[in-house]
């Protein structure tokens, strides 16, 4: 067996998954990267206005896809370019989730993926503050100039797996996982007609029921910029829910304690309550039993070193620097989480 998978990357239009505008793909054969692909693209009919934050991120604005073709008509030949290999992805289940969502509302069919989560191997195997994808990026030794170039993800995306699998002495993706006592994924295939992913219901009914790729591993939110400023009036945290004992006890939140900080797109009490409701603990300040921080305000990887930060963010760094195994997460990194805006 050979180290052999191709790495994916989108970038989406909106807030919805089914939205994207840009992919980025990079086949690995043997822990080389020996071919790479990437288009531009116009999201499917319906789900093909750009939201401000996303393009603030990406670039990407709705003249540059104006003549390209849509999303529909161009998944032919990103499924001929993955072939039967497994996926690989910096938050799976939002990469997948686009594959799944934008050929649910294309009317499409999509295949069957076996697929892995470099976010979810980061944790396993590197000791980070943040496992996005420039952390994780740098202590794989990949370099990352462009991030949110769809096609540069991709390429950083493979080479943390590449990284990872050598540091397991793995020559296989199936080495690596028997290696770390895991199964690996699989999305099933669907036909139009099946059951809708609950994003895309939520998308249908006007809700909105995703998150960008540009939020998702950036943590775009609203007011960028503001963490260093002097609070007006402090947020509401409300109470500290219990955590659903019914929960999956393999979601990323499961027996995870998790404290917020900064101003969320979304009211405290209700970030607390979908946290608990994934089997988390949430708390209202950091404590020697925090193990994840979720930063509002447009957090992103780089305000760790910059010292735009909250003084629950401070307090993080400070126990991490001790030993404490917390992970400080965007508030898109959290939604994510979550399965919603």
């Amino acid at each position: 067996m050979a180290l052999d998978f191709t790495a994916i990357d989108f970038e989406t239009a909106n807030g919805f998954r089914g939205s994207p505008c840009s992919v980025g793909l990079s086949k690995v054969r043997g822990g080389v990267v020996v071919e790479e692909a990437s288009w531009l693209m116009r999201p499917p009919v319906n789900h093909d206005h750009f939201e401000y934050h996303n393009t603030r991120i990406h670039g990407i604005r709705a003249e540059d896809v104006a003549g390209a073709p849509r999303f529909g008509e161009v998944f032919p030949e990103i499924g001929a370019f993955i072939g039967d290999d497994i996926l690989a992805a910096h938050n799976a289940a939002f990469d997948l989730g686009v594959i799944r969502s934008g050929l649910e509302v294309s009317g499409l069919p999509g295949p069957a993926y076996e697929y892995v989560c470099t976010v979810m191997l980061s944790r396993r195997c590197y000791s980070l503050v943040s496992n996005s994808l420039p952390y994780a990026a740098e202590e794989a030794g990949v370099p990352l100039v462009n991030h949110h170039d769809a096609a540069e993800d991709a390429r950083a995306c493979a080479g943390i797996l590449v990284d990872i699998a050598h540091r397991n002495n793995a020559n296989s993706i199936a080495e690596l996982y028997m290696s770390l006592g895991l199964a690996i994924p699989r999305q099933q295939a669907f036909q139009p007609g099946d059951g809708l992913s609950k994003q895309t219901l939520a998308a249908l009914a006007g809700v909105g029921g995703g998150r960008s790729a540009a939020a998702g591993r950036s943590g775009v939110g609203n007011g960028a910029g503001q963490l260093g400023r002097a609070w007006g009036n402090w947020p509401e945290e409300g109470d500290n829910p219990a955590p659903n004992p019914a929960a999956e006890p393999g979601h990323p939140l499961f027996g995870q304690t998790v404290v917020f900080t900064g101003e969320l797109a979304m009211a405290r009490p209700e970030a607390k309550q979908r946290a608990a409701e994934m089997g988390a603990s949430p708390e209202s300040r950091v404590t020697g039993r925090t193990t994840v921080l979720v930063v509002g305000d447009g957090f992103v990887a780089g305000d760790l070193r910059n010292g735009r930060l909250t003084g629950k963010a401070k307090r993080v760094l400070e126990l991490h620097s001790r030993g404490q195994q917390i992970e400080v997460l965007s508030e898109g990194e959290f939604l994510q989480m979550v399965g919603g805006r």
